[in-house]
Parts: structure tokens; C-alpha cells; sequence
């Protein structure tokens, strides 16, 4: 395993801790995830959507997490009807995780399925203390 050093880009930047671990992760599940359930994310000015296909599976199977700016899509196996014999089973049935890594002002808004897509909506909140400010120059009493 090649392990990059980051030094010469955070040598001019601060707050940027995290980046060399969320490289690291990027590079390491690059090659072990599974592509399944296939999904896009689509940008909307400052909100965002990840829709997933999850064809076969029901609002009751999908479990949504959210744990340190961490997205946590799990899907449960569905449990096999009896006396069902397939001549052909194309769908899958099969359980399923998907991690998505939110930056710190993304939060979920909601989730809702339609038409085998399991939509999630994102949205980011930038707090008051990061917008832009201006500060005034104090002038010196003459």
C-alpha cells in the first residue's frame, strides 16, 4: 500500500485535517466497493440529490444513518417468498451498504422513494460565522 504525503499542500492551508484521511479512504474503497445499488448525486445550486436504483426493495428494508458526516444507506436482504419458484430471478435481493462522505455544512433534509429510485436530499447550511464579513479598520483618535 502507497501512502502519499500531503505535507506540500498543507503547508499554506489551515483547517484541512481531515484531508489526508478522507484521501486515504477515497483511494482505499476506490477498488473494494461494490457497484451495487448503482446511483447518481446531482447538484442543485447549494442542495444536492443521491438517488440510488433499489429496484425490489421496500421503504421498510432501507435503513438511513447519518453518523459523523458520514451517509449510512443500508438495505436489508428481503426474506424469500415460499412456494415462489423462479424461472428467472434478474432482480436483486440481496442486502447492500452504501457510505457516503458528507462535507461539514451538508445536512440531510429527507428521503423519500419513487419509482424504485431511493432519493435522498441534501442541502448545505453555511452558519453565520463563516459567511463573509467585512472588518471595519478602527481609525485613532487624533
Amino acid at each position: 500500500m502507497r501512502r502519499y504525503d500531503l505535507a506540500p499542500l498543507l503547508r499554506s492551508s489551515v483547517g484541512f485535517d481531515r484531508f489526508d484521511q478522507l484521501f486515504d479512504a477515497a483511494r482505499q474503497s476506490d477498488g473494494a466497493a461494490s457497484p451495487y445499488p448503482p446511483y447518481n448525486i446531482e447538484k442543485h445550486d447549494d442542495s444536492y440529490r443521491i438517488s440510488l436504483a433499489v429496484a425490489g426493495v421496500g421503504e421498510d428494508d432501507v435503513e438511513i444513518t447519518v453518523k459523523e458526516n458520514v451517509l449510512i444507506v443500508e438495505g436489508k436482504p428481503q426474506t424469500e417468498q415460499d412456494g415462489v419458484a423462479y424461472l428467472h430471478h434478474g432482480i436483486a435481493g440481496r442486502g447492500f451498504e452504501r457510505r457516503f462522505q458528507l462535507a461539514d455544512n451538508v445536512q440531510v433534509t429527507g428521503a423519500n422513494m419513487e419509482n424504485g429510485l431511493l432519493h435522498i436530499d441534501l442541502e448545505r447550511h453555511t452558519p453565520e460565522h463563516l459567511k463573509p464579513r467585512r472588518i471595519e479598520i478602527q481609525k485613532k483618535a487624533a
